[in-house]
């Protein structure tokens, strides 16, 4: 791939428990050299493998976990099969003790098979392994994953809420991208996804200019973070990013979070309806739909009544077009149901 000039802004000098308060305003990714070094897990692999291991085995689990296994010949890549109607890996589902031993014992392969586990609830695989190793988040109330495998990539995809992605084991290699790089990217199905997220079908090892040329753009907007263990990559919401997984043992810890509350909802849902109900319509329809978007949605400041979509209306009568709390919001949701099922 080409080279990539820039580079993820990166601070040092803060710790697991002392995060710094620009991360939770952030609009562009920020690399923390050290954040997590603090951790125990972090400073085991520091040591060795093998430590990284020992340390790893007095938390985990027999509760069984999905694994993604692929063949030596994907070279590490979770993608599609050649027709794309499945993928070129194999789902299973293994103790977790088992996996972490089928990585432990492949420390001393020269080869095998692909392996990964990605976005598993970490106090299910490892209970008790966050009382020492733990970001000190404040208020926020994360969703909080563990990720492990060897040398794998991870094609260039989205995430809607905020990330924060502390390597523990391993160095792994981020190129991100911001959103308005989505029609560079070169984006595959909606329904039909490795991991739930559409994902860009360019193959960052040996990307095809010919079949995807818009991607030379994208590159020009691209950025690099490189992590070793006790690094962590805060990533915005949004933010397209693929990960490589450099070595032959890998672990991640991530904590994801949203800035608005959970009962306001998922804005693909949204996509997914405007697919169904508004792409397809006559041209100056849809011209007429995205004015009427703009107007209560993208333009729209609920929160500041003088200049609210809704000032017009008696406060008493705007309805959805007030500030959602969630009484609001479930009446909202009903309202949407309803129509839905006519």
């Amino acid at each position: 791939m080409s080279a990539i000039e820039k580079r993820v802004e990166e601070l040092h000098g803060y710790t697991s428990a002392n995060l710094p308060a620009q991360v939770f305003s952030a609009t562009e990714p920020l690399l923390l050299k050290g954040l997590v070094a603090d951790w125990p897990m972090a400073q085991a692999v520091q040591e060795s493998a093998q430590a990284g291991f020992d340390y790893l085995q007095k938390f985990c689990t027999e509760g069984p976990v999905n694994v993604s296994l692929g063949s030596p010949d994907v070279q590490q890549r979770i993608f599609y099969n050649e027709s794309f109607t499945g993928f070129n890996f194999d789902f299973k589902r293994v103790q977790f003790q088992e996996l972490v031993a089928t990585l432990q014992r492949q420390q001393q392969a020269e080869s095998g098979p692909m392996i990964y586990m990605g976005s598993t609830p970490i106090d299910y695989c490892l209970p008790g392994f966050r009382d020492h190793n733990d970001l000190a988040l404040g208020d926020v109330k994360p969703v909080i994953r563990l990720w492990l495998g060897n040398q794998t990539r991870i094609a260039a995809h989205y995430d809607i809420p905020d990330n924060i992605a502390c390597v523990v084991a391993g160095k792994r290699r981020f190129t991100v991208f911001p959103p308005e790089q989505l029609e560079n990217l070169y984006v595959g199905p909606l329904d039909l996804t490795p991991a739930g997220q559409a994902i860009s079908l360019v193959d960052f090892q040996q990307p095809d200019f010919d079949r995807h040329p818009k991607f030379r753009a994208a590159l020009k907007q691209a950025r690099l973070a490189e992590l070793e263990p006790g690094d962590a990559l805060f990533i915005p919401s949004m933010w397209w990013h693929h990960v490589e997984g450099l070595d032959s043992f890998n672990m991640l810890v991530n904590y994801w979070w949203q800035s608005v509350p959970a009962y306001l909802g998922s804005p693909l849902d949204a996509l997914y309806h405007a697919l169904l109900s508004i792409r397809d319509l006559p041209a100056a329809q849809r011209d007429a739909w995205r004015g009427l978007f703009e107007h209560y949605v993208f333009s729209a400041d609920a929160s500041n009544p003088d200049d609210s979509v809704a000032a017009h209306i008696p406060e008493q009568a705007r309805g959805p077009l007030a500030p959602l709390d969630e009484p609001a919001a479930r009446k909202l949701r009903a309202l949407l149901l309803k129509h839905l099922n006519r």
